[in-house]
């Protein structure tokens, strides 16, 4: 059986919270699971010790059994010192697209033509 830690989703609309649980990974998101970790509140602040609150001894045996924590439940288990902090490199989805790009140029060259007229009129009175 394919083990995951992983969120599962609780509460109303726009009021998420969430609760870290062990599931077999062919189990819907938010259903059936076999342990409740801990929780996770993305509506506290970041520095409420609230926010995450996990067992990290059961999260230790899980581990043990061959569970793979998801994505987000590993950055918690690193800011926990559960788990070695990974090495992540998202190169291209932090890179403008093409449309981005080109609109960056103009706006580049329109300001390299605004500085250019300037610098001109300022010349010519020196000159004088």
């Amino acid at each position: 059986m394919a083990m995951k830690l992983r969120l599962a989703r609780g509460g109303s609309k726009k009021r998420p919270h969430y609760a870290i649980v062990a599931s077999d990974s062919r189990m819907p998101r938010d259903g059936r699971f076999l342990e409740k970790l801990g929780t996770y509140n993305p509506l506290l602040a970041k520095d409420d010790e609230r926010r995450v609150v996990m067992n990290l001894e059961r999260v230790q045996y899980w581990l043990g059994e061959g569970a793979q924590p998801t994505d987000r439940v590993s950055r918690m288990l690193e800011a926990a010192g559960v788990v070695a902090k990974k090495e992540r490199a998202n190169l291209k989805k932090g890179e403008p697209g093409k449309k981005a790009k080109e609109r960056a140029e103009e706006k580049a060259a329109k300001a390299a033509e605004a500085a250019e007229a300037a610098a001109a009129p300022a010349e010519e009175a020196a000159a004088e």
